[in-house]
């Protein structure tokens, strides 16, 4: 795969990935070929930034773990309000690295 391609990738969507893994991600992308390239840019990435929001807003209905496809845990969140608040609170410092990691993974099934 052309290195370019590969550099141009990783910056404009390091943030939907977890940095420690960039590198590794890196090199992956190197070693693969140009259709599977192609399906990865064409992938739908989840924004960490965007689902904070949402966990900010309306973690207490559960929105936020049924948007990173949690539905327990939705279903959880929304039937106790959060925990009674509890998780909801939680979620606003986890949720971004959940979001990364979903990422993350998604890439290494098609990879």
């Amino acid at each position: 795969m052309d290195a370019q391609k590969v550099d141009l990738f990783v910056m404009t969507n390091q943030k939907y990935f977890p940095a420690e893994k960039i590198v590794y991600l890196k090199d992956k992308l190197l070693q693969t070929n140009e259709s599977k390239f192609n399906l990865v840019t064409s992938t739908e990435l989840k924004d960490p930034t965007t689902i904070l929001l949402v966990s900010i807003f309306l973690g207490a209905l559960g929105i936020d773990r049924f948007m990173l496809g949690e539905t327990g845990m939705g279903i959880l969140k929304l039937l106790t309000l959060g925990c009674f608040g509890i998780l909801t609170i939680v979620d606003w410092f986890t949720v971004q690295k959940k979001a990364r990691e979903l990422n993350f993974n998604k890439l290494m099934v098609l990879l």
